[in-house]
């Protein structure tokens, strides 16, 4: 790391899941230093004080830096956390950025936005109504799944015609790259083939070559959703569920 950017004082709150392994793998491909703090989010660890301090919204990730007036930040929300880590410790090697005002920094914000506000929750969803919801509902079901298709076909088309490198945006891996990484490697938890899309399928198998990628991603836990057999998919999203409906319940109530 440059000597001109400040010395990172990082404590990353997390989870094992898309958004969570979003700001690992930033880290790692940055190279910088962090500490992480495992949020079982079964537990509710995310909506005790401690945690609530930092994310009021009490959810993953989240995370804390000695800021450059030498008070502690409270960052939420990936994407804010992946701009802040670009703004605070890329500036100058540019890793997986480029620089501000770029025609390439602007690209990559479209990507973000993109994965934020598209892949990120049509997947989500269709996650809950394939993998949790406790009665299956074709159209939810079928709603959420042919969304994210047609957002891997937007993605997949790009990588085809408009990338000349592998990856999202100019000559290199990204923020782009990573925001959506998490999500598109889990394609077969939203009952998604990837294969359905070869050149994504090509990007995802680079990706995943990275040393950073495969560090980052198994931070808090071990990164298993390629390992596991369709019937250990189905034990583990019948145990999530049990609790995702509960904490449903709950929240109803307070609604």
């Amino acid at each position: 790391m440059s000597l001109t950017q400040k010395t990172p004082d990082i404590n990353l709150y997390t989870a094992q899941t898309p958004n969570g392994i979003k700001i690992s793998i930033t880290l790692e491909e940055l190279g910088i230093p962090y500490r992480t703090h495992n949020i079982d989010i079964s537990q509710n660890h995310q909506k005790e004080p401690l945690f609530l301090a930092i994310n009021p919204n009490g959810r993953i990730p989240a995370l804390t830096d000695t800021f450059s007036d030498g008070q502690t930040i409270h960052l939420f929300e990936s994407g804010s956390i992946m701009q802040y880590l670009v703004e605070q410790y890329d500036s100058v090697d540019r890793k997986i950025s480029y620089p501000a005002g770029s025609r390439e920094s602007y690209e990559v914000n479209n990507w973000l936005f993109f994965l934020n506000a598209g892949v990120g929750p049509m997947q989500g969803q269709a996650n809950h109504f394939f993998r949790y919801a406790p009665e299956k509902i074709q159209y939810g079901i079928s709603r959420y799944q042919n969304e994210t298709r047609r957002l891997y076909g937007v993605l997949d088309k790009h990588l085809a015609t408009s990338s000349s490198s592998g990856y999202l945006v100019g000559d290199k891996c990204t923020v782009a790259d990573i925001a959506h990484w998490g999500w598109v490697t889990a394609a077969g938890w939203a009952g998604i083939d990837i294969d359905e899309f070869p050149h994504l399928k090509a990007w995802d198998d680079r990706m995943l070559a990275r040393p950073g990628v495969e560090k980052g991603r198994h931070v808090p836990s071990r990164h298993r959703v390629k390992e596991m057999s369709e019937e250990e998919v189905e034990k583990h999203a019948q145990e999530n569920a049990k609790w995702i409906q509960r904490e449903q319940a709950k929240d109803a109530k307070k609604g």
